[in-house]
């Protein structure tokens, strides 16, 4: 099987995996993977400091399974995917079965970060979305979903979220082939899906 790699990095919140659940709604065999489900396990660190690890460095990533998943999919081997706990900043015991499909979205802050993971994607994405619209959308997020505290992401995203961002998230936009203003927008997705459809008729 002929498969498609479409890696989509911007900042938090900036509405990658939004972008990329519209591309998917466009074609019948596509599977998003999301890189958070690849943050190292944790396991034996007490809870107190696992909060203060800092997840928005690329150490915080194991890419050495991720990469090997993602070899393993483009291959057309299926993968146990681990998934990830945020509730409570751990890995879960668990993990998910899945197979390749033809096109594969690797969704994730540091999705262009890697040049290996970089060279065999098809289509390059980032989307840059305001740091302020960014902010809101995490805090938002973080309190509904994953249990955090309005000081707890006020802080984290002072003493590691923002700096992170800015030495080693923001500097991996010139490697996008398309940039993306304002998270999904119906004009850049249509260009995604044409280009896509472009490649699968190859």
């Amino acid at each position: 099987m002929d498969i498609k790699l479409i890696l989509i990095g911007g900042g938090t919140a900036s509405g990658k995996t939004t972008i990329a659940k519209k591309i998917a709604e466009f074609f019948d065999d596509v599977l998003i993977m999301n890189i958070d489900n690849y943050y190292n396990s944790n396991w034996g660190i007490p809870f107190d400091e696992r909060k203060k690890i800092n997840y928005d460095h690329p150490k915080s990533i194991e890419w050495s399974l991720f990469k090997k998943h993602l070899k393993s999919l483009i291959s057309s081997s299926g993968v146990e995917m681990p998934e990830y706990d945020f509730t409570k900043h751990e890995r879960k015991h668990e993990y998910v079965h899945i197979e390749p499909s033809k096109i594969i979205i690797v969704d994730g802050i540091f999705a262009l970060y890697d040049d290996e993971i970089r060279n065999m994607a098809d289509i390059k994405i980032y989307v840059d979305t305001p740091s302020d619209i960014r902010f809101i959308r995490r805090l938002i997020r973080d309190i509904n979903e994953r249990g955090r505290t309005m000081d707890f992401v006020i802080n984290q995203y002072i003493s590691t979220v923002r700096p992170m961002h800015i030495a080693f998230v923001e500097p991996t936009k010139k490697f996008a082939d398309i940039i993306i203003p304002w998270g999904a927008n119906d004009v850049a997705i249509d260009v995604i899906r044409t280009k896509i459809e472009k490649y699968l008729k190859k």
